[in-house]
């Protein structure tokens, strides 16, 4: 059980990616794996639409880009330098756009209600995520094309039923990252009442 606490260490958002391609034998592990995570009444919501084609993934890319370029001067006032360098270069320069896969990952509204989308989806993105760690490749999660939800929905052809909510980049990452900065998990925890230190 130690490699799972490991795994969730090494778990990165990737923003580049070789152009080597993943096999639909390692997509569909990575698919089975993201489909054992819990859901709202069990009801299994998500929908996986894998894009390969490299027209419709350089469609995926402009939407990003499109919606960075929007939010970017209020994510410059919040992220430090190094982090806004990397999504920067990610989102704007176009190294998620570069990857082989992109999953995008939706909710299918006649299975769930529109109130557990998040904690019925979320989980399931983070299972993928988690896999495609464990097999070697990176990913990230993103949800900034979700701000153009009647585009994304177009790009990949969704019905209105299924709402768009996170777009995955998938594939063998251009090079190793460090590990996560995270703040220790006591200074966001409390004992029985909120502000009582662990």
């Amino acid at each position: 059980m130690n490699d799972f606490f490991d795994l969730a260490r090494r778990q990165r958002a990737h923003r580049a990616f070789t152009d080597e391609t993943v096999d639909d034998a390692t997509i569909e592990r990575l698919l089975t794996a993201a489909t054992y995570a819990p859901s709202a009444e069990n009801r299994q919501p998500w929908v996986f639409v894998v894009v390969r084609d490299a027209e419709l993934r350089g469609r995926l890319g402009d939407l990003m880009e499109k919606a960075w370029n929007a939010a970017r001067s209020y994510s410059r006032s919040r992220l430090d330098d190094a982090l806004f360098a990397a999504v920067d270069a990610g989102l704007g320069g176009g190294g998620i756009a570069g990857a082989p896969v992109m999953i995008v990952v939706g909710a299918d509204l006649d299975r769930v209600h529109p109130n557990a989308v998040g904690s019925s989806l979320f989980p399931a993105v983070q299972n993928l995520l988690l896999a495609a760690t464990a097999l070697g490749l990176g990913s990230a999660l993103t949800t900034i094309a979700t701000g153009h939800a009647a585009e994304l929905r177009a790009i990949v052809d969704l019905p209105e039923s299924v709402l768009p909510v996170a777009v995955v980049p998938l594939g063998r990452p251009v090079r190793a990252l460090g590990p996560s900065r995270r703040e220790a998990a006591v200074e966001h925890t409390s004992r029985d009442r909120y502000g009582t230190a662990w």
